[in-house]
């Protein structure tokens, strides 16, 4: 019972949690993630879902922190197959070692790679803005019936007909075409690679987890940050620290969210994947744990290798040696590697993810694995060119501007901006625009000097 002031009964209104609240209307998805985990919670189902099926409310709300108590307090499973730790010393007492030819860029050659991944990962972002949140059984059809099938184009507000939007569920009109920007619009993605600069500028390249929560608290409303962020904001602002702060009531604790955060430290890290991961992990763990950890520093440790190397298989490898190979993340990314080196076509591919992941669950369309498979998938079929990659992550359905712009950075490290051409480029026109406080536009050229400051 909350408490009356002025004879007025003082209580939270349960139907507007707006996501500051989550976990009780996440709960199905909490009992699938933790026996992803292997969390000994198999018996509790049926109360799992008879909860979940409650009507929001006081109640709900106090059955919901019952099953939280039984999870955060659950064992592992006999048995488990896989060894996710959580501290740095013991992710690194499980990595598999992968050497391979590097050659260090001259500074003007590297110069042009930070300027490459800063626009490539604008471009891959935009590329797949006006479709995030659509599944794969719209898309292909959009795709097709606009002729960007297989997709190999911006998608264009001319492209959607009111005959066209008519066709689908998935609402198209309005949204930031390629046609209609000036400049990458506001976009969780690129605030990121933004916000990470700030926190070098900052705190310096040994910055702390409480330095990035504070940063993230001073600029930017709680209202920019999605899932497992804007539930670490809220465990900050009730005073609850990293770690803690990636672990109380975050059903969201292994998607994507830290995956898209970790390119700047791949960035001021050329050729050393092994800081550019000790960063990603200092950043992940304020919202993130095991893959979703494991993601952020697999992104940011290829972006590194990406600077001085151009093998596609070294540079996923090289990602892959800062995780553990005993993670599930790690399992997933080599099943992908396996499918293209004996043949498997990008249709075929596509089906091993989606059959592996359900893409209509937001558990299954947000979750860290599946969308690093296919980032995994679209470096490796993009054959190391600029514009096939990208299609090739946005063409995949799940999250597309997240696994568009995690794939430009890549391949604009690892070709340069000489390797972008201008019809990828010329709706960015050398732009960022941000919803962080103090910061708004973002001159691109501008933000690659920065980065140049900002190298080890």
């Amino acid at each position: 019972m909350f408490a009356k002031i002025y004879n007025t009964e003082i209580s939270p209104d349960y139907n507007n949690a707006d996501g500051l609240n989550r976990y009780p209307q996440d709960l199905l998805a909490e009992y699938v993630q933790s026996m992803e985990e292997g969390l000994d919670v198999e018996r509790y189902k049926g109360l799992f879902e008879s909860v979940a099926a409650l009507e929001p409310g006081e109640i709900k709300t106090k059955m919901s922190d019952l099953l939280y108590e039984l999870v955060i307090n659950a064992k592992l499973q006999a048995g488990y197959l896989y060894d996710e730790p959580r501290s740095l010393g013991e992710i690194k007492a499980l990595r598999s070692a992968h050497d391979f030819a590097a050659t260090q860029p001259d500074t003007e050659t590297l110069r042009k790679k930070i300027h490459g991944a800063w626009l490539g990962r604008a471009i891959g972002c935009l590329l797949g803005k006006p479709v995030e949140g659509i599944r794969s059984d719209e898309l292909i059809p959009l795709l097709q019936e606009t002729g960007n099938y297989p997709l190999h184009r911006y998608l264009l507000s001319s492209d959607m007909t009111p005959e066209v939007c008519s066709h689908y569920k998935f609402l198209l009109r309005g949204k930031a075409f390629a046609d209609t920007v000036d400049g990458m619009p506001v976009d969780d993605d690129t605030n990121y690679v933004v916000l990470a600069q700030k926190i070098i500028s900052e705190y310096g390249r040994d910055f702390e987890s409480d330095d990035v929560a504070c940063a993230w608290m001073r600029y930017q409303s709680v209202y920019s940050y999605f899932t497992a962020e804007r539930i670490a904001f809220v465990n900050f602002m009730n005073c609850l620290q990293p770690p803690a702060s990636a672990m109380y009531k975050n059903v969201c604790r292994e998607w994507i969210g830290a995956q898209i955060r970790g390119d700047y430290f791949g960035y001021i890290n050329p050729g050393n994947p092994e800081e550019a991961a000790r960063m990603a992990y200092t950043d992940a763990r304020i919202s993130h744990v095991k893959n979703g950890v494991y993601g952020e520093m697999f992104v940011s440790a290829m972006i590194a290798c990406a600077a001085v190397t151009d093998n596609m298989e070294d540079i996923i490898f090289g990602g892959l040696a800062q995780i553990p190979y005993t993670s599930r993340l790690h399992e997933a990314v080599l099943q992908v590697v396996e499918a293209y080196k004996t043949g498997k076509t990008y249709e075929e591919c596509f089906a091993l993810i989606h059959e592996k992941y359900d893409e209509h669950t937001d558990h299954g369309w947000c979750h860290t694995i599946s969308n690093a498979m296919i980032v995994t998938a679209a470096l490796l079929y993009g054959e190391g060119d600029f514009g096939k990659s990208i299609c090739a992550a946005v063409g995949m359905a799940f999250d597309t501007d997240c696994n568009g712009a995690t794939v430009g950075s890549i391949l604009g490290m690892r070709n340069g901006i000489d390797g972008i051409s201008e019809e990828w480029a010329q709706p960015v026109n050398g732009k960022i625009h941000t919803s962080i406080f103090g910061v708004g536009t973002v001159n691109i050229e501008e933000a690659v000097e920065m980065t140049m400051q900002h190298l080890c």
